[in-house]
């Protein structure tokens, strides 16, 4: 079979089907799927020096992040590689780059992957388009949007978690509550904002509880958090709940900042427990997400998928769990 005759099949040009053999141009996903489509029903097999998904799924998985350079990463890969290695893959290692001309997607194509985990990004239907025509499976990792087009997802139970941090704070003798959000807000954010207002009204019900907003990262929410700390009066005590172990850490420099001391004055839970977390001072009571063992999960599930499982559109939950330490 040659490429012209995929193309008669397909009813389009040999370009355009070319094109969508090898992952290249910007064609219609309606378009690429016949193409495909029809390859497959005339046996037709691309020469692998022209690119494109080879002919089978190479034992790879690809795990994609936005960033390689921060503890979260550090504990995805880490689960995700032990999971790999148990189900005999190598564990390929992409970064998302925010530039038009990142072709992510077409690399993954290109070198077969059996199977892909897209953590913390929101990809384009382009971009889900490209891997997913070429029928590589996908999970996506704590997706930011609550919608996941289908797809399976991997994530943690954010509004309990958060609703067991205001009931912690209110039995810990909180008099005063504050919580600190990320901006945007993503789908988790959101949950945990919830599940803390949720726990609070009935754990302390018409409490004082003030809202602040920072940037998912610690110089923002010292920023934040430090008109709350210098309006502090005698007496009170603030308990704070920071959507994360990293915006915590901005807690207690504001605390620092502004002479209050932790727990005596202030009361603060995080969410994540990152390696960080324990060398604080005081070290952070806070949320704990098994970070490892979604990445571990998420891997899992391709590797059942490419031995012919299919992958359920319902998401893939574990339990947070709260851990205490000094800050309360």
């Amino acid at each position: 079979m040659t490429l012209v005759d995929v193309a008669t099949e397909a009813g389009v040009s040999v370009g355009t089907a070319s094109r969508a053999l090898s992952g290249r141009g910007d064609l219609a996903p309606a378009t690429r799927r016949r193409v495909l489509a029809a390859a497959r029903a005339l046996g037709y097999t691309r020469d692998p020096s022209a690119g494109g998904r080879p002919a089978g799924a190479a034992r790879l998985v690809d795990l994609v992040l936005g960033s390689y350079h921060n503890a979260y990463s550090d504990e995805v890969t880490a689960g995700a590689r032990s999971a790999a290695a148990a189900a005999g893959y190598d564990l390929v290692l992409t970064e998302e780059r925010d530039t038009p001309d990142d072709d992510w997607p077409m690399r993954i194509r290109r070198r077969g992957s059996a199977g892909v985990v897209l953590g913390l990004i929101s990809p384009t239907a382009s971009q889900l388009a490209a891997i997913t025509d070429a029928e590589i499976p996908v999970v996506l990792m704590d997706p930011q949007a609550e919608t996941s087009r289908g797809l399976t997802s991997v994530r943690t139970t954010d509004r309990d978690g958060a609703f067991g941090a205001a009931t912690h704070l209110a039995e810990r003798g909180a008099t005063r509550f504050a919580i600190v959000l990320g901006s945007p807000p993503y789908r988790y954010g959101r949950a945990r904002n919830a599940g803390f207002r949720e726990g609070l009204r009935l754990a302390a019900p018409g409490a004082d509880l003030a809202a602040v907003q920072a940037d998912w990262g610690g110089a923002a929410a010292r920023e934040a958090a430090l008109p709350l700390l210098r309006g502090l009066r005698a007496g009170e005590r603030l308990g704070v709940f920071a959507c994360t172990d990293e915006m915590a850490a901005g807690v207690y420099a504001a605390a620092a900042a502004t002479g209050r001391r932790i727990p005596d004055d202030v009361l603060v839970v995080g969410f994540d427990d990152l390696r960080g977390a324990r060398w604080l001072t005081p070290p952070l009571t806070t949320v704990r997400q098994p970070i490892r063992e979604m990445a571990a999960a998420a891997v899992t599930a391709l590797a059942d998928a490419a031995a012919g499982a299919a992958l359920a559109p319902s998401p893939i939950v574990l339990p947070t769990q709260l851990i205490e330490r000094g800050s309360t």
